[in-house]
């Protein structure tokens, strides 16, 4: 069968460290490395999706199996999803590389593409559970109706040949993260390596009916293919509902509950050695990014500190708060008046 997974979100490279003053940390040098890269390990992986939803459609036409055909159409809907994800990486790349190409790119999205993120998610999610819902009704009727006959031959090579494929891509992907170490690709070796233990079932389940013909038992092959339908749609179908909610909660600007803690704690140990007197945290993630707001409340009449000295210490903050500054909007204030970080 095709792949089923949840849609990765699409890599943010865009680093800001906002600070009072509005300066940002600089942006590391980038390392070219040998191999393919992460855009071209998933184009390959679209292809072969590509080449594997047609020949399900075709082959699930020949053999008569809507269970085949529906696999088909999904994998087109998944890799329509999964490059309009790329098309927003390669947004966020130019938008990172810089230059006169870039700059009116980044006039127009100067806060960045995080936002695209949960769009596209969501899109993906509404299509993907809409597919399967109808497939699992159609499924459901067809069962009802006395079942499907097969031509099990077709729908045996079309199992063997897809699982095939499933077990060269997830092996390629695996190889080439070792060095990328990229969670888009990890997710789709992950997503091919599920697409082939459901092909596996598939293979046996087709094999049995194929098995049947000719015996006491052929009265229940007609059912083996919406069975199997069924089956699939049941599996699959909190995959896209588990992308909504995802979606809908960066939309939404749901804070995260542990990010929050963690950059909590960092703020009330930054109060405590320096003497402040409060501090008000603003957490938010939209797609890969996390977007920090800090803004500690400074007792007034304190001795004044240069600008070298403020900026030495948002570093601190930063590097305590940790993880990959490449996705992180990191807003840093100080201020005497509560109303400024309420």
């Amino acid at each position: 069968m095709g792949r089923y997974r949840v849609m990765p979100h699409a890599p943010n490279r865009r680093s800001r460290v906002n600070l009072d003053a509005m300066s940002s940390s600089p942006l590391p040098p980038r390392q070219v490395q040998a191999g393919p890269s992460e855009q071209t390990v998933l184009a390959v992986s679209i292809g072969v999706t590509l080449l594997v939803a047609a020949l399900g459609i075709v082959f699930g036409l020949l053999s008569r199996s809507f269970a085949i055909v529906f696999d088909g159409v999904y994998s087109l809907v998944d890799v329509l999803m999964t490059v309009v994800t790329l098309l927003v990486a390669r947004l966020i790349a130019a938008a990172d590389a810089g230059g006169p190409q870039n700059r009116r790119l980044v006039e127009h999205f100067s806060m960045g593409f995080w936002h695209l993120e949960p769009m596209v998610l969501a899109a993906s999610g509404l299509m993907l559970t809409s597919a399967v819902l109808y497939a699992l009704i159609n499924a459901v009727h067809s069962f009802l109706d006395g079942g499907r006959v097969l031509h099990f031959g077709h729908a045996m090579l079309y199992a063997a040949v897809t699982l095939v494929a499933c077990i060269v891509m997830s092996a390629y992907q695996l190889r080439a993260n070792r060095r990328l170490k990229s969670q888009l690709v990890a997710l789709d070796a992950r997503a091919w390596m599920m697409s082939g233990a459901i092909t596996t079932a598939l293979l046996l389940a087709f094999a049995i009916g194929s098995t049947l013909q000719g015996t006491a038992l052929e009265h229940w092959t007609p059912y083996i293919d919406p069975g199997v339908l069924a089956l699939v749609c049941v599996l699959i179908l909190p995959l896209p509902l588990g992308t909504i909610r995802r979606a809908l909660a960066d939309i939404l600007l749901v804070t995260p509950q542990d990010l929050r803690l963690q950059v909590e704690e960092v703020a009330r140990q930054v109060v405590a050695e320096e003497g402040f007197l409060d501090f008000r945290a603003y957490v938010a993630r939209v797609g890969r990014g996390r977007q920090i707001e800090l803004h500690f409340i400074v007792p007034r009449g304190q001795p004044p500190r240069t600008l070298e000295s403020w900026d030495q210490l948002r570093d601190s903050i930063g590097e305590r708060i940790g993880g990959d500054p490449q996705q992180r909007w990191l807003t840093i204030a100080f201020t005497t008046d509560l109303e400024w970080a309420e």
